[in-house]
């Protein structure tokens, strides 16, 4: 699978080993930064261009870092397209994935070690959307307010 890793300072070292194991595992690995260590850098510099390769297709899903995951999180949602959760445990892995058609998954490097969160990213990519009608509908719904508002399926404010 084609993937795209994202994270800053506080993600970094995670990023780096999951890139490695990642690689090793027969992925192939696309890196948005951050490229170095660097403890004034800002999350959405590298979680927003992950996000934006996503929505495009020129990554099939995303991992993005973060010390608690949450920023990253935010961040990604903000792109239309983009469905990511903060992940913190193996049924949201998969479950975000198979009913909600997951495609970023965050993560906290201060809140997971590294088996932990290896065994998170392993089932998030080994899990697929059901395409059940009852979520895809649902999906519609929320794809539904990445429109303008006043625009077909958009909502208007007021």
């Amino acid at each position: 699978m084609r993937l795209g890793l994202a994270a800053d300072h506080g993600g970094f070292t995670m990023k780096e080993r999951l890139a490695a194991d990642l690689r090793a595992a027969g992925h192939e690995v696309i890196d948005y930064g951050a490229r170095q260590l660097d403890p004034g850098d800002d999350y959405p510099d590298f979680v927003v261009p992950l996000a934006r390769g996503v929505a495009a297709g020129e990554v099939e899903r995303g991992v993005a870092l973060c010390s608690s995951g949450v920023g990253a999180s935010i961040a990604a949602n903000k792109i239309a397209g983009v469905r990511a959760a903060l992940i913190h445990d193996s049924f949201s892995a998969h479950q975000g994935v198979e009913d909600d058609d997951l495609n970023v998954l965050c993560l906290g490097s201060q809140v997971v070690g590294y088996a932990e969160a290896w065994e998170l990213v392993r089932v998030f990519l080994a899990a697929r959307f059901s395409g059940a009608e009852r979520h895809c509908r649902r999906l519609a719904k929320v794809a539904a307010l990445e429109l303008p508002a006043g625009t077909a399926g958009g909502i208007k404010e007021g």
